[in-house]
């Protein structure tokens, strides 16, 4: 599997400072080892076969710039730090000149670590990534529920009998193998979801919780839901537009920072979520790396989960 390990600037050491970066896998270089694995799937051609705006395939190695900067939770040092060395970042997935093939290609990499439960966090790229993410599943023989943090129902049709990044969901709720025995959609915008969408994701058993619905006491609900594996994709767009403008499609009046960090640390301390997934982050169109900041701080709060959950 050919991966290609990211060049990033680390933040300069100073006594008693110590960064992210600078701890990243000190302590395992065996992923088969490692407590968390990081891999990056810098794609956008789903993107462009949706008609998006490009950029996303930008955002893994802009994301670890931010999150490399991070300092680990003062609060919590010694177990924040013990999982940051025990972290293996395995790269950027080399792409194949097909999407499928490269989506094939993902699902085989993360396929052993869901076996063996260890998390997978995935930096896209764009939503194609989740069906590549959904693969994994279908590789390791392993039913799961998935979580989708989104202002979009992510059902469209495909184009020309091809996959694209508004069409991952549709392509896994009709896949042969029915691994997917559930699909929630948490932060959908009725201004942005199509009738025939909505009325497709309620057929194949589908549920979505709109925005005005949701509420900080709703969230752990979410993720209580289920006795079996968690797939959880986080979705940039799903962040009101004053907080990421960076994104392949904006959205007007969608989660505030606050909403978005709870679900990424209780996806962290849940015990049900095996992987995670962070797309559609587009640093062509950031502010100030606003949306790099935010998507940074999902791992950041994630991480300060899982010590919840080694932890309780």
């Amino acid at each position: 599997m050919e991966l290609r390990k990211p060049d990033i600037a680390l933040p300069p050491r100073r006594a008693g400072d110590v960064r992210i970066g600078h701890l990243l896998g000190q302590e395992v270089k065996d992923p088969d080892r490692a407590r968390l694995v990081l891999v990056g799937f810098p794609s956008d051609e789903g993107v462009r076969r949706n008609q998006g705006r490009l950029g996303a395939a930008q955002a893994p190695d802009r994301i670890r710039e931010r999150l490399y900067a991070l300092t680990p939770d003062p609060r919590h040092h010694e177990d924040f730090v013990r999982w940051v060395t025990h972290t293996v970042d395995l790269g950027n997935l080399r792409l194949r000149h097909s999407l499928e093939e490269s989506q094939e290609r993902l699902g085989k990499l993360i396929a052993p670590f869901l076996q063996r439960s260890i998390p997978v966090i995935i930096l896209g790229g764009g939503h194609e990534t989740a069906y590549g993410h959904f693969l994994g599943y279908v590789q390791a023989g392993m039913d799961m529920h998935i979580l989708n943090w989104d202002a979009h129902l992510d059902v469209r049709p495909l184009r020309e009998g091809l996959g694209h990044s508004g069409s991952p969901f549709r392509q896994v709720l009709d896949h042969p193998s029915q691994r997917c025995r559930q699909y929630r959609v948490v932060g959908a915008l009725p201004q942005s979801v199509a009738a025939e969408h909505l009325r497709y994701l309620q057929a194949k058993g589908g549920t979505c919780l709109w925005r005005e619905e949701l509420t900080l006491r709703r969230i752990p609900e979410l993720y209580a839901e289920t006795s079996i594996p968690l797939m959880v994709s986080f979705d940039m767009d799903a962040l009101d537009q004053a907080f990421a403008p960076g994104v392949s499609a904006p959205a007007a009046g969608g989660l505030t920072p606050e909403e978005w960090f709870r679900a990424a640390y209780l996806a962290g301390a849940s015990p049900r979520v095996r992987s995670i997934d962070i797309v559609e982050y587009n640093p062509r169109f950031d502010v100030d790396n606003h949306t790099a900041r935010l998507a940074a701080l999902t791992i950041w709060h994630f991480v300060s989960g899982l010590i919840r959950r080694a932890t309780p």
